[in-house]
């Protein structure tokens, strides 16, 4: 039987205590060790929650962990922009990476990392956590055995609560933007539905609530993506819908084909609840939820945690003798991650020329 694999988080908050989770329950079924996690540093109280939670160290330099501690992995969980050096010196040090999309918030960057992964053996991971909704499986089936026959257009909106930008990321959220933080998610999703790279890009954007609230971003953002063939997609991405609605995130997708059509409403899965303590809520209970086994143990269930755990999948494979070549096409790596970057890119670079960006 393999070693269980060690790993390092870097990053602990909304999205890392997620990647605490994951490792810590596959700890418990002997397939990983949960080493210790790196926090910004900024809420010492959150960083001692974490040390008393999942009973490792809380590091505020991410270099002195690795340097202190003995990794076989490490996953990056930190803003977007942070992502390109940790990546770097992470797989020169020969460890292997899962990194938070989107991969680095340039091309070059991009490349930089799929360079150093590759010169020194290490398996680079992007969790694009959309292609392992069970919905969207099912979408990217239809797409590629015939049901939809040739797609020919389609429409993707994702939109989140303000409470995104302005309580959870208020320190970052001027730095990334809503094509950044919400369409890379929908441009993978459909590159990879269709099988088919982006070629042109129009897109425009706009600058009202939240610069007012003094964050520097995009209310919203709306881009027309045309790929290989003249599949025509629209992506419409915010994250300024009031308070007061009933989930974080309100996002669908919906695809037209020469022989059919699929729509995935990724919002409202059909349950719907009202009470005096949470108001109006829908639930999507197969992204993220929280389980008690038959010993009443906390379980992590959902498509969330199961991109994560994808991962240490495929680490184990790694160990057992399989190659990185071997596990292409089966997971998001790091080429998927840099078309889904040179999309992103496109989207801002039209947005301030107010033209058409051409990718190939």
């Amino acid at each position: 039987m393999a070693d269980a694999i060690r790993i390092g988080v870097i990053g602990t908050g909304v999205f890392g205590i997620s990647h605490l989770r994951v490792f810590k329950q596959a700890q418990n079924e002997g397939r990983t060790v949960l080493v210790a996690a790196c926090s910004s540093g900024r809420d010492p109280a959150r960083d001692q929650e974490r040390r008393d939670e999942f009973g490792i160290p809380i590091y505020t330099d991410w270099r002195e962990m690795l340097d202190k501690e003995s990794l076989d992995a490490v996953t990056i969980v930190t803003p977007d922009h942070l992502h390109q050096e940790m990546t770097i010196e992470a797989a020169n040090r020969g460890l292997h990476v899962l990194v938070e999309k989107p991969l680095d918030v340039t091309s070059a960057g991009c490349q930089a990392i799929v360079d150093a992964c590759k010169a020194n053996g290490a398996f680079l991971q992007v969790d694009f956590h959309k292609r392992y909704d069970p919905y969207h499986l099912a979408l990217e089936r239809q797409c590629n055995d015939g049901t939809l026959g040739e797609v020919l257009y389609g429409y993707v909106h994702m939109e989140d609560k303000i409470v995104v930008p302005r309580d959870w990321f208020p320190h970052w959220a001027g730095s990334t933007s809503p094509a950044w933080f919400l369409g890379v998610h929908f441009y993978d999703l459909v590159r990879w539905c269709i099988k088919k790279e982006a070629t042109r890009v129009y897109a425009t954007g706009q600058k009202n609530k939240l610069a007012a609230a003094n964050i520097d971003t995009y209310d919203a953002i709306q881009a027309k993506v045309e790929f290989e063939g003249g599949t025509s997609v629209f992506f419409d991405t915010g994250w300024v819908l009031p308070d007061t609605f009933e989930a974080i995130v309100n996002q669908s997708i919906r695809l037209v084909g020469t022989e059919g059509f699929a729509e995935v409403d990724s919002q409202n899965r059909g349950m719907e609840a009202a009470s005096y303590k949470d108001g109006m809520r829908t639930y999507n209970e197969a992204f993220m939820r929280e389980e008690e086994d038959k010993h009443g143990n906390v379980v992590y269930r959902g498509y969330g945690y199961e991109s994560i755990l994808d991962f240490v999948d495929n680490l184990e494979f790694l160990q057992e003798g399989g190659t990185i070549d071997q596990l292409q096409g089966r997971y998001p790596g790091g080429e998927d991650a840099l078309e889904v970057t040179r999309i992103a890119e496109a989207v801002h670079q039209s947005i301030d020329s107010g033209s058409i960006v051409t990718l190939r």
